[in-house]
């Protein structure tokens, strides 16, 4: 049994940007980052000399060396490397979403559960500040019944970069919506406590990167026209849960609108407004005592790094310290609605969820 998180030796699979991004934090959580692996050899070249480590191009030699792996691949890719963890029992820390097709997330979730290793999606949101205090608010039932949670993840001029794998079906298996959406999705469904999804209605659009004349400010990567964008770009749903719970969703990559990452929970009591990214939080309520009268409250808290303590949870799992919990099959979850409203919008009606 390990004690200490210094003790777990960790690997990560996928050396990009966001590979880098989850190593400096291990580093700094004091971690054994163990070595890392990549088929690109500049990745490999650039994550050895950053980080002083072993480097590998097959991940079965890296996991011969380590307790725990932190998976940060493109989605297609997540099966083999998250399978192949779990067969050996290592600790398992993936990206989301959980895979690139339900199909794949469904052969994921089953190699979770029959290992002994501990296993984590990366819904680092859930470990914002400003969403730990609205989740409090809700278990103590300070909001009363919430029955409906706003959604919105919106970008004005945000896509990834056309041509990367982000906007390839094939690798990353959607766009926007597999993206941005599982965030909001999952965030939304964690704050009315994870009921059972029954149906979805929902349209996605591809109307901005399948342009010549796209305008943007900046990208993520480089712009390789519209040749390499064959996904979505924005994307409306409407998702109906067990108990009259809803989920009224809006995503975007692109769109001719300000940015907006406001949620609502609305509950009996009251509701909770806040901004996903920004942090800021307000408490909307009504009151009878005195003179009848709306309140409006704001609420100040310090700005965290979600993926720090995302990370420091899932260590702390590991060593027995951690709060209990099921990202996998939750994850699951997020996967089958995704699909559903791909379905729904390809056939034009509301469609049940698969199991």
């Amino acid at each position: 049994m390990i004690e200490d998180r210094s003790e777990i030796e960790t690997g990560i699979v996928g050396l990009g940007n966001i590979g880098q991004y989850h190593a400096e934090r291990l580093v700094d959580l004091g971690v054994t980052l163990a070595g890392g692996m990549d088929v690109v050899a500049e990745a490999r070249t650039r994550f050895a000399r950053r980080y002083d480590v072993d480097v590998y191009d097959d991940h079965h030699e890296l996991y011969d060396a380590i307790d725990a792996v932190i998976i940060t691949t493109p989605n297609k890719y997540h099966e083999e490397y998250a399978i192949d963890a779990f067969e050996r029992d290592l600790h398992v820390l993936l990206e989301k979403p959980l895979g690139h097709s339900t199909e794949s997330a469904e052969r994921i979730a089953t190699a979770a559960a029959a290992s002994d290793g501990c296993a984590m999606v990366g819904f680092n949101n859930r470990f914002a500040n400003t969403v730990r205090i609205v989740k409090n608010r809700i278990d103590r039932g300070e909001l009363g019944d919430v029955s409906h949670v706003e959604a919105n993840y919106v970008r004005r001029r945000g896509i990834p970069g056309r041509g990367s794998w982000f906007t390839r079906q094939q690798i990353a298996g959607g766009g926007a919506l597999i993206d941005l959406g599982v965030h909001a999705v999952d965030l939304a469904l964690y704050l009315l406590g994870y009921p059972e999804v029954e149906e979805v209605s929902g349209i996605a659009r591809s109307e901005f990167g399948s342009r010549e004349e796209y305008a943007y400010l900046d990208m993520w990567a480089d712009d390789a026209g519209p040749d390499g964008f064959d996904v979505d770009d924005s994307a409306s749903a409407f998702i109906r849960c067990a108990g009259n719970r809803t989920i009224s969703l809006e995503v975007a990559w692109a769109t001719n609108r300000p940015a907006t990452h406001e949620f609502v929970a609305r509950g009996t009591d009251s509701a909770a407004r806040f901004d996903l990214l920004d942090g800021d939080l307000t408490i909307h309520s009504a009151s009878k005592v005195g003179p009848d009268h709306l309140e409006d409250t704001t609420i100040e808290t310090r700005q965290n790094d979600t993926h720090s303590d995302e990370q420091r949870e899932f260590f702390d799992r590991i060593v027995g310290e951690g709060t209990r919990g099921n990202s996998i099959e939750e994850a699951l979850t997020v996967q089958r609605v995704i699909n559903g409203i791909y379905r729904s919008s390809d056939a034009g009606h509301t469609v049940p969820i698969e199991e």
